[in-house]
């Protein structure tokens, strides 16, 4: 499952994804943020030191706050317009979290049947036109499963995992990345608000999808 040399592999998502990204998503020569500080700058990196002779290019298209529906009116632009050689979504987290920190706002609620929906759209009219597919699943960095929100997550997540089967895709569980890291850590040392990682949890992102990969890591 190792990314081909010469590959376009970009990155869609919400702000988890995003990271404070340059615009372009990519490096540049003047040093702006390029692909973030997150997970996604972190497979650039590795994919740099460990095989620069493959010249693989990454490029972030996450945007900070987006639901799954905000991906689909931007996915001409920033998927296809791109003719990506790969491609990763992990959409999901703020799509359960409008249901609890704003619950009397339901415009802002993407329900599972909604989320199902648009999500599996995106897929089938993407898969094809990749050569590879990575579905990430959605997290909370909470490990009590009994938390409403950690359980709505887990369906979310289940979701994405039937998606990744059905479509040929690689599917990483961030979830239970996170999870092993919560047996030994509280969430709080990774998160503040169990959603947007310090620089070890985005490792531990990082991490997970190079290993779903095949990556040696």
């Amino acid at each position: 499952m190792k990314i081909p040399a010469s590959s376009k592999f970009v990155f869609i998502g919400d702000s988890i994804t995003d990271a404070g990204r340059d615009p372009s998503g990519e490096a540049t020569p003047w040093g702006a943020p390029g692909t973030g500080r997150g997970y996604v700058s972190l497979i650039e990196a590795w994919f740099g030191a460990t095989r620069p002779a493959d010249r693989i290019r990454v490029i972030n298209k996450g945007t900070g706050g987006n639901v799954v529906r905000d991906l689909a009116t931007r996915w001409k632009t920033d998927v296809l317009d791109l003719n990506p050689d790969w491609l990763s979504i992990m959409i999901g987290i703020n799509d359960v979290w409008r249901q609890f920190d704003t619950p009397l706002r339901t415009d802002l609620h993407v329900g599972l049947e909604d989320y199902t929906r648009v999500l599996t759209g995106l897929v089938e009219q993407t898969r094809p036109r990749v050569k590879g597919l990575v579905l990430a699943a959605p997290y909370l960095i909470e490990p009590n499963r009994a938390d409403p929100m950690r359980r709505r997550i887990d369906e979310y997540g289940a979701v994405v995992k039937a998606l990744a089967a059905r479509h040929d895709a690689v599917f990483v569980d961030t979830q239970a990345a996170f999870d092993a890291l919560t047996v030994h850590t509280h969430p709080m040392t990774l998160a503040w608000d169990r959603i947007h990682p310090n620089p070890t949890g985005h490792l531990a992102l990082a991490r997970a999808v190079l290993q779903a990969l095949g990556e040696k890591i």
